[in-house]
Formats: C-alpha cells, sequence, structure tokens
C-alpha cells in the first residue's frame, strides 16, 4: 500500500478524502489524516479499512517530522503560511507534495534542490488558484498551437450562495475561511493591464471599481480586481498581452455595500482593540463615528456615510444586527476585521441545508489569420450542502487527483510546479466532467476590454 499524509482535515478536504478513499482499493492507498483536531479526522476518516487518524501538531517537529518520513506523498491542506516547513521535511525525506496554495517566495527557494532529488511539489491546484489555471492553460494553448496571438485575457472566480439558498439582502454567505473575505484586497494596490496601460486601484478604492459579467443562464454578476494579476503574465506567457485582469465574483450590489465597512475602518487588521471582549456590536460600530453627546449610533452612521433611512445600504445593515446592545464581540485583543469577522459569522454562516455555487469565467481575446475573435467560457457548479460544498469540491478533488497522477508517474516534471502544462491539465480537467465540473465555451465578436461594463468611480 502507498501512504499518502494529509494534513488538515478542515472543510476543504471533505471532497478530497473521500474521493481518495473511493479509490484506495484500485490504487493501493493507506490514507493517513492528521489534524490538532482528533475527532476532525476522525470525523473524515470514518470507518474505512484504509484510513486511520493522527493528532498532529505541525509546530511538534520531531511528530511532523516522523509522520512525513513515513508517507508516499503529503497533501498540505494547512494555511498558506505553514506549509514551507512541512515542504523542508518533504525535501529532507524524498517525498512529493501538493498543495492549493499559492506558490509563496520561500516555496520557490527550494525549486533547484527539488529537481535535482526529482521530487514533485504540485501548488496552486485547488480551484482559485487551480482549475482556473487549468482550464485557462488548455484554451490558451489550443489559441497558440492553432497560430493565434493572445491579446486579452480575463479572469474571474467566485464562491456565493445558491440562488435556492439566498435568503439576505447581501446575497452572500462564507463559503470558505471567512477572515480571508474579511481582509481581501489589503496589503497593497490591484494591479493589471489593459489595453497596453498599467493599472493600480488602491484597496480604498477597489469595491467602487467593479466590472459588471453576465454569466449566460445565471445572470448578472461583478467583479472586482484580485491584489496582482500582472505575475501572470510570465506564467501563462502572456508577456506581450494587452489586457491582462484577474477578479473575484460577487452578486450586483455587494462591492458597494461592503465599501461601508472598508470606509469606517471595520477591516482594519493591523491594530487590537482594548476591551474587546466586553464590547457590544453596538459598542464596536461606535468606535469608528465621531463623539455626540445627542446622536444615536444610527444617526451618526447615516450621517457618516451619506445614506437614508430607507435606503438599501441601511436595511443591510440593519440585517446583520450591528446595532444590537447585548450582543457581545465576546474575544480578547481582537482587531477590527476579526470583530467584523465574528458578527457576519452569525448571518452568514451556511446552514445545513444550504448550497453553495462556484462560479468561473474566463475571457480570451485573441487574433487569428488577421482576424480578432473572443471566447468566453464559463464553469458553474452548486454543492449539495453545508458539508459536501461545490467548494470543497472544486478545491479538492484536482488535489486528490493530482497526488495520485505523481504516484502513478503520469506526472513526472520534477520541482515546485503550479499545474499549467498539458502533462498536468489535460487528464485532469478530462477527469473532472465526470465530477460536474464542465466549462461552456461560447465563441464570440472581438470586443476587447469595455469601458462600459465597468461600474463605481
Amino acid at each position: 500500500m502507498r501512504n499518502i499524509l494529509i494534513i488538515g482535515a478542515g472543510r476543504s478536504a471533505t471532497s478530497l478524502i473521500q474521493y481518495l478513499l473511493d479509490k484506495s482499493e484500485a490504487e493501493e492507498l493507506s490514507l493517513t489524516i492528521g489534524d490538532l483536531s482528533i475527532q476532525n479526522a476522525q470525523k473524515l476518516a470514518g470507518d474505512h479499512p484504509n484510513a486511520r487518524a493522527i493528532m498532529l501538531d505541525i509546530f511538534n517537529q520531531p511528530e511532523r517530522r516522523k509522520a512525513v518520513e513515513a508517507a508516499d506523498l503529503v497533501i498540505s491542506m494547512l494555511p498558506a503560511r505553514f506549509h514551507i516547513e512541512v515542504a523542508k521535511d518533504c525535501l529532507e525525506f524524498g517525498k512529493h507534495m501538493v498543495t492549493a496554495s499559492y506558490v509563496s517566495d520561500e516555496m520557490q527557494t527550494l525549486d533547484t534542490k527539488v529537481k535535482s532529488k526529482g521530487l514533485v511539489f504540485m501548488n496552486e491546484i485547488g480551484l482559485d488558484p487551480g482549475i482556473d489555471h487549468m482550464s485557462a492553460m488548455q484554451v490558451i494553448d489550443r489559441i497558440r498551437d492553432n497560430g493565434g496571438k493572445m491579446l486579452l485575457f480575463e479572469s474571474f472566480t467566485g464562491g456565493l450562495v445558491a440562488p435556492e439558498s439566498d435568503d439576505n439582502l447581501w446575497h452572500y454567505k462564507f463559503t470558505w475561511n471567512p477572515r480571508n473575505v474579511v481582509v481581501a484586497g489589503q496589503g497593497g494596490a490591484a494591479e493589471f493591464i489593459q489595453e497596453g496601460t498599467y493599472k493600480y486601484i488602491p484597496y480604498h478604492r477597489l469595491f467602487r471599481r467593479t466590472e459588471f459579467l453576465n454569466i449566460e443562464g445565471h445572470g448578472r454578476f461583478e467583479g472586482l480586481a484580485n491584489r496582482n494579476s500582472l505575475k501572470y503574465r510570465s506564467v501563462y506567457g502572456l508577456e506581450d498581452v494587452l489586457t491582462l485582469y484577474r477578479g473575484t465574483i460577487r452578486r450586483v450590489g455587494f462591492s458597494k455595500a461592503w465599501n461601508m465597512f472598508v470606509q469606517l475602518g471595520m477591516t482594519d487588521d493591523s491594530y487590537t482593540i482594548p476591551d474587546s471582549e466586553n464590547l457590544s456590536y453596538r459598542d464596536f460600530v461606535n468606535l469608528f463615528l465621531p463623539y455626540s453627546p445627542t446622536d444615536s449610533v444610527e444617526l451618526k452612521l447615516r450621517h457618516n456615510l451619506k445614506i437614508d433611512q430607507d435606503d438599501l445600504m441601511w436595511g443591510k445593515l440593519e440585517e446583520l444586527d450591528i446595532f444590537n446592545a447585548k450582543k457581545k464581540i465576546g474575544i480578547k485583543n481582537v482587531t477590527p476585521a476579526q470583530a467584523l469577522q465574528k458578527i457576519l459569522e452569525e448571518k452568514w454562516t451556511l446552514k445545513p441545508e444550504d448550497k453553495d455555487m462556484i462560479i468561473m469565467y474566463h475571457k480570451f481575446g485573441y487574433e487569428l489569420n488577421g482576424e480578432k475573435k473572443q471566447i468566453d467560457s464559463h464553469m458553474v457548479l452548486t454543492g449539495e450542502d453545508q458539508t459536501h460544498t461545490a467548494m470543497a469540491k472544486t478545491v479538492g478533488l484536482p488535489v486528490a487527483m493530482a497526488a495520485i497522477k505523481i504516484l502513478n508517474k503520469e506526472i513526472t516534471t520534477p520541482g515546485v510546479q503550479r499545474p499549467i502544462s498539458k502533462e498536468v491539465y489535460e487528464p485532469i480537467l478530462e477527469e473532472l466532467k465526470n465530477h460536474g465540473i464542465t466549462f461552456k465555451e461560447n465563441f464570440t465578436e472581438y470586443l476587447g476590454y469595455n469601458p462600459d461594463n465597468v461600474q463605481g468611480y
């Protein structure tokens, strides 16, 4: 039996582990599922004969190294900042590694040593990054193979709530790490290129510079820029492309409403609030408003944000119960972003029967035989319930498929990798079709970048 060590038994690991267990007999796999919570690991291992759960503290170096040494391949589903220590162990013990996270600078420095040992460290093979890379490169390579020249590439992904479970004014619920949603866009301006001109959107304007997207059969959405699109020129081989823009999908109106939190300062994660555990939700809101001996928190907030009481924006705030004087933040030394996350999780956590929805959309503009053409490609997937989510499926399945193909020597190119070569994306995208993860392409007249689709200022 070949032993796969899976570190991390969180929400994104459910489909990953189920897939590997389903394949375990035919592929001769034994799974070791390690997590700081033995209960989480045991829940995913179940009573399957080819799976065992262990308590694994990655900060316990001897314990971590022992688990890695016993494996043939390691899948790290940890937060991205913790991958590097696991990677160093894999390098020392000669083990392949798979993660769904972005390649960090530290990870990239291991590339030469990983190649020298003939190992595959496959990164960025979840949903975004992951399926976005593979589906994009498949079309880009096809255009190039036919003699075309790329002019434009735009790509957007969104983790949303499915229409049948959409029951709030924000048209949003958390389908992945809530913290990542609250602090999204911070740490530098969004950078991209449009019609040959470099563009930058600073954080304080990010949520008011959005683009309308029409997804066939699913309606209109909005896309807001990711932090750095420019690095994908070299990754995708698009150094000469005129437009390159990567972003996040939300329902129309979400970004404008979220901008209220940004302008107030509630998404700040750079300082802690004294006595935060005793603050009521109402007190928390009042922290960001001017002092007044007579005006209420509600009146001050409406004045500050320049919104009326009958404005939809006001209804969205009231729906979150943020003016409640009895509910407490209840956590010591939180940042404003952490306090806001606590408030939002009460309202935006998926109910047991709720379904999530993943939408991915690509736009390819190219020139072929002197004619400009365009391909619009999209993928939509709906989850089953709170546990078996579309997010877990689209993150976990590519990871699992890559792991087996590496063990079977179907993916052999050594080094710190992304899934951008045909060796990787062709078989995985083909297999993903069996799980309902398919892309629909429409061939249209080339429109280029359309400024009429941009909203905000």
